[in-house]
């Protein structure tokens, strides 16, 4: 497994990271087409991407952008590579170079997959790996019902 750091998608990688989203994400956040990806790609204000590549297959997509003075960040992984390290990996990469990382996370499991799989909150990962959770701040929405998640990194003093 490589991890391949790009500012630009090829429209290959759209449509692989297209299907990864549909597949492992809540059916009710799917897209359509390319169209509605490229729209939101579009939102993301300087994004930086990683994709966790195993021979020509994207298995995992990781990638941060600006968003009102803070660095925000998402990650998707394929069902067969969870619970191996590489999400941890992922977001090691995103941690470099920032002071804090903000986040949607899904902090139940309600929400079904497109295959018909429970969408497990993924809210643990993030705690184990030094994100707190702030479940007053939410994002309530008609699609999604999520808790912000917050990673800071410590400072570092000098003597």
């Amino acid at each position: 497994m490589r991890v391949i750091h790009t500012g630009e998608l090829t429209n290959d990688q759209k449509n692989a990271i297209m299907k990864l989203w549909n597949n492992e994400y809540p059916d009710q956040l799917n897209y359509r087409d390319l169209t509605d990806l490229n729209s939101y790609l579009s939102s993301l204000p300087g994004a930086q991407h990683f994709l966790c590549v195993r021979d020509s297959d994207i298995l995992g997509w990781a990638f941060k952008f600006s968003r009102e003075s803070e660095t925000w960040f998402a990650i998707i992984l394929d069902s067969s590579i969870q619970k191996q390290g590489f999400g941890t990996l992922l977001l090691d990469k995103l941690k470099a170079d920032e002071k804090a990382l903000s986040g949607w996370v899904v902090d139940h499991d309600r929400y079904l997959k497109t295959n018909g799989d429970t969408y497990l909150s993924p809210l643990n990962f993030y705690l184990k790996n030094g994100f707190g959770v702030n479940r007053q701040l939410r994002l309530e929405s008609a699609q999604l019902s999520a808790a912000m998640v917050r990673w800071q990194a410590r400072p570092v003093f000098q003597v």
